[in-house]
């Protein structure tokens, strides 16, 4: 089965390629489609990253082994297209060059039979140029907001918590502050 894919680039303008690779392709193997669709020159590091409907990251799959243990970590050649992505599964994000951030949000859209005589992976859509420049990232953070707890008035509690003591002066700390 082939696997046609939308790897839209996260900015503003619709900018995207179409691209079909084999179901049993490995994650590299898709890596090394979309650097091609974009034109990239292929020589930067990159990551896939599993995520939700909502296109929330969740676990990272990068190029290279990069833990502790040589082998413990796997890899983009170590998962088939078919392993992650399917009828249940059909986004997944990608990242390329961790210093400009290149990212596109890659969705699986049609599973079809191979077509007789064609070659894979193979580019069969363009929209839009890249620019010269990756569009810049809004990192959020998730959950509640850290900060809103320090948000609130002084109030007599707060000042109760120095037990009247005034003797701040008493430090001889003054000749810091002329």
């Amino acid at each position: 089965m082939i696997y046609k894919f939308r790897a839209i680039l996260d900015a503003e303008d619709d900018i995207f390629r179409d691209i079909a690779i084999q179901e049993e392709d490995t994650l590299e193997d898709l890596h090394n489609a979309i650097v091609n669709a974009f034109g990239f020159d292929g020589l930067e590091v990159a990551s896939f990253y599993t995520c939700d409907d909502t296109w929330n990251q969740e676990e990272e799959i990068p190029m290279f082994d990069t833990g502790d243990v040589p082998g413990e970590q796997k890899t983009m050649s170590d998962y088939t297209l078919n392993q992650l992505l399917g009828e249940d599964q059909t986004k997944i994000i990608y990242v390329y060059d961790f210093i400009n951030m290149w990212t596109f949000l890659v969705e699986l859209a049609a599973v079809e039979e191979a077509e007789v005589g064609e070659t894979y992976p193979s580019l069969l859509f363009t929209h839009g140029e890249l620019p010269a420049i990756a569009p810049e990232k809004e990192f959020e953070a998730e959950g509640e907001d850290f900060y809103s707890e320090f948000e609130d008035d002084l109030d007599e509690d707060d000042l109760d918590a120095f037990g009247g003591d005034d003797s701040f002066e008493d430090y001889g700390f003054e000749e810091n502050w002329n």
